[in-house]
């Protein structure tokens, strides 16, 4: 007699708690209702003070599934809290293109970036009252050569029994390359798998979410694509909010957050977990 596979448990993680108030609002009602299993702060955001993180941590009590992290940013328009930062522009971070160049370069100090995670760590336990669950990086900045270097002796020191997120796929090859920004993702993580496992953190064993952020794409279609082949225990990056002035101010991603946030909490979703026998972790 056969028996039904069990199901797969996956993150699904919203980025950029933080950034704005529309933002926060979101995604703490997405967690209410059961559709997050994990989000990811962002310490040196606009809409980060005692308030939010009480209004996040009363709402993940409602929800006890749902893991908290570190969302570290290193990247403009957002600027360091620690003083002696390196390099800046002006009294921001560099943008991320800069800054992945940089570190291809080989012109970045890995000391800058550990005092700088270890600080926005720092930040999230004030805060949160405890270490985050698992750290992860705004633009994927954690992934980027020297940085990541940083990165992982910070989270070694400070947080040790973190997890922390790689962006590599479980897709076979033709379909890796069919996406150069996701491609690009594939060989930094594996860079970074290397360096996290090295130093005995541990890691997602696979990863979905990315994809043209510019263009008015259907979620509904992109999140069924992200599930298809999702190992257990695979994680699916998100960023439902609701744009205000904050978030229009900071951050091109505005309408795509809507879009995101009226998909994760529809009927249609919760259909689309089931039939892909999902379940969040």
């Amino acid at each position: 007699m056969s028996t039904a596979a069990s199901p797969r448990r996956i993150w699904l993680c919203a980025d950029d708690y933080g950034i704005s108030p529309g933002v926060n609002r979101a995604i703490r009602d997405l967690i209410e209702r059961g559709r997050l299993n994990a989000t990811s702060v962002m310490m040196v955001g606009a809409a980060i003070e005692r308030s939010e993180a009480e209004a996040l941590l009363a709402s993940v009590k409602a929800s006890p599934r749902c893991a908290i992290g570190l969302h570290v940013t290193l990247s403009a328009p957002f600027r360091p809290l620690t003083m002696h930062f390196r390099p800046l522009d002006g009294d921001m971070f560099m943008s991320f293109p800069k800054l992945l160049l940089a570190g291809l370069a080989r012109r970045l100090d890995r000391e800058f970036f550990r005092a700088e995670v270890k600080a926005q760590l720092a930040a999230f336990l004030d805060a949160f009252g405890r270490a985050p669950d698992f750290v992860d990086g705004h633009q994927h900045v954690q992934l980027y050569p020297q940085v990541r270097d940083g990165f992982v002796d910070a989270v070694v020191e400070t947080a040790p029994q973190a997890w922390v997120r790689q962006g590599g796929r479980n897709l076979p090859l033709a379909q890796r390359l069919a996406s150069p920004k996701a491609m690009v993702l594939d060989i930094l993580s594996a860079q970074f798998r290397r360096r996290a496992g090295g130093a005995g953190l541990r890691f997602n064993p696979a990863f979905a979410g990315a994809y043209d952020f510019a263009r008015a794409a259907d979620f509904g279609e992109l999140m069924r694509q992200f599930l298809e082949g999702l190992p257990d225990g695979g994680l699916v990056m998100c960023h439902p909010g609701l744009v205000d002035d904050i978030l229009t101010s900071l951050d091109p991603m505005t309408d795509v957050r809507e879009r995101e946030y009226g998909y994760l909490k529809s009927d249609a979703f919760a259909r689309l977990l089931a039939d892909s026998n999902v379940t969040l972790a």
